[in-house]
């Protein structure tokens, strides 16, 4: 991959995010619900990786292509379909609400003046993908599988946290409750923990360090760029800031004794 062949799929991926995301607007206007608005940017990401990895199989050499198309589907569809039921119960995502509700009359507009910077920024996530597709080095390498494996631990990871949260909620004895059991008792954030997570694989399948694709090292950009997303922007700032409001001194409690993003042990604290 050269220099105009990267900014050509840099382009071609921000058009494709930007017009599925305004799709993604015109649901959220019609249903009153911006839990879809989330379902569509996971689909985005993994119908653009795929499609751009894919592209790549008439040049490529080996399974590759096919590998990273795969796992990018496999973990767009599992989100998609997790935010989907949650959304298609009604509920609707509380960070949204609250944007809504500050903007007032001005909402519609910032809404979608949001989403098109959100596929913006979300452009390294698609051009990681396709970067480790098109990486020309023959064979499967040991830092491939170890991509793999990354990837899977994952995308099982948050679909455990995502389950342990639904069981939680589900059951009557917990109503008003703060989640602590199961992955929520090691981190506050077990689900964006593994999120990002999973975006270190990218970079593990594109990079090759005999220096024969030097393009690949631009995969790094995902996972710092997903990490910078839910830790600093839109993951957990406005998260918290809703919980602190629901469950007061208990989630004050729950902040001191639990780390927000990275698994460990828990601090005693009263």
């Amino acid at each position: 991959m050269n220099l105009t062949q990267l900014l050509t799929i840099m382009v071609a991926s921000g058009l494709a995010f930007c017009f599925i995301m305004a799709l993604a607007w015109l649901i959220e206007r019609k249903t009153g619900n911006a839990g879809w608005v989330d379902v569509c940017w996971a689909l985005a990401v993994g119908l653009i990786g795929v499609a751009g990895s894919l592209a790549t199989i008439p040049q490529a050499h080996g399974s590759r292509p096919w590998l990273t198309g795969a796992l990018a589907a496999f973990w767009s569809i599992r989100l998609a379909a997790h935010i989907g039921l949650r959304t298609w119960s009604g509920t609707d995502d509380p960070r949204y609400a609250r944007l809504r509700k500050d903007w007032g009359s001005q909402a519609a507009f910032r809404m979608f003046q949001f989403l098109q910077i959100q596929a913006l920024v979300s452009i390294p996530l698609v051009v990681s993908i396709i970067l480790a597709a098109w990486n020309p080095a023959p064979g499967f390498r040991a830092q491939d599988g170890l991509a793999v494996a990354i990837l899977l631990v994952a995308i099982c990871g948050e679909g455990l946290a995502d389950y342990q949260l639904r069981l939680f909620r589900q059951s009557p004895e917990n109503k008003g409750k703060l989640c602590e059991t199961g992955l929520w008792r090691w981190s506050r954030h077990p689900n964006y923990f593994f999120q990002a997570l999973g975006w270190t694989a990218y970079p593990l399948f594109a990079i090759d360090f005999t220096g024969n694709y030097p393009v690949g090292f631009l995969a790094v950009s995902a996972p710092l760029c997903m990490y910078y997303l839910l830790t600093r922007v839109s993951g957990i700032p406005p998260l918290e800031e809703i919980m602190a409001e629901k469950y007061g001194e208990e989630f004050s409690r729950y902040r001191r004794q639990t780390n927000a993003f990275f698994p460990g042990p828990r601090q005693y604290i009263k």
